[in-house]
């Protein structure tokens, strides 16, 4: 088993309830992740230090959409797209 290479692992959860309750889903969060990937590569972080996954439910649907950083065990709720900077300048901080 290797190390992962990246110091810093963004998991942004898009699980769909599809309306039978609340999900990460009902609040774009594709679109977070999507956002927060430009965003890495155009920092020219992504794939070198950084990286940023789907996930499947965090825990936490009721207060999401919800993006996890790992190993620093971040947990940032409630994100919209206009919180992709305050998360990319806290993936940012846990590289130096």
């Amino acid at each position: 088993m290797e190390k992962t290479p990246f110091k810093v692992h963004a998991f942004v959860c898009t699980n769909d309830r599809h309306g039978s309750s609340k999900s990460c889903a009902d609040g774009d969060s594709q679109r977070i992740k999507d956002e927060l990937k430009r965003a890495l590569k155009q920092a020219h972080l992504w794939g070198t230090l950084a990286r940023v996954s789907t996930s499947g439910c965090l825990g936490n649907c009721a207060h999401g959409p919800n993006v996890y950083i790992y190993p620093q065990m971040q947990m940032f709720t409630g994100c919209t797209v206009d919180d992709v900077p305050e998360i990319l300048a806290a993936i940012e901080r846990n590289l130096e």
